[in-house]
């Protein structure tokens, strides 16, 4: 399994797995919400800023959606049946391949507190990511995190 840009025929095996974790994705949580995601999905791909790894089936199992204009990472995630392979690490790291690295990279994540956070915290921590200001983003509590230049 490696990393590639994901392209408008992989839409529908992307959306297969968005609806599959969308459970743990404030914003994500009706079928409006899910159609304007597919449709933001759509425009990072026409943009080379949409990630995703498949398996041998050709299925997606792991997405990751990043800005150049923000230098930011958008979306992480990860089948959970796949979980615990690296394809979250082979995707990050090939999206801060891509991301100006003279400037700070930002995402954002769930709080310390809140039991979704735990892996994708340790994560980014694991990159040099460093916690930042609490924020609130689709009416769920989050946390930023920064890359500053120095940490790469």
């Amino acid at each position: 399994m490696q990393v590639q840009f994901g392209k408008n025929t992989d839409i529908d095996e992307w959306m297969k797995l968005v609806e599959e974790i969308s459970w743990n994705f404030p914003g994500l949580e009706t079928k409006e919400k899910i159609d304007e995601h597919r449709e933001t999905v759509l425009r990072f791909m026409g943009k080379e800023q949409a990630l995703c790894v498949k398996d041998n089936d050709k299925k997606v199992v792991g997405v990751l959606l990043f800005s150049r204009g923000h230098n930011m990472i958008c979306c992480l995630g990860v089948s959970p049946k796949f979980r615990r392979r690296g394809i979250a690490s082979a995707l990050l790291s090939m999206a801060l391949e891509q991301l100006d690295k003279s400037k700070d990279i930002t995402v954002s994540t769930f709080r310390e507190e809140d039991s979704k956070g735990t892996a994708p915290r340790a994560l980014y921590q694991r990159f040099g990511f460093v916690e930042d200001e609490l924020i609130e983003e689709c009416g769920y509590p989050n946390q930023r995190f920064i890359l500053h230049p120095s940490c790469l």
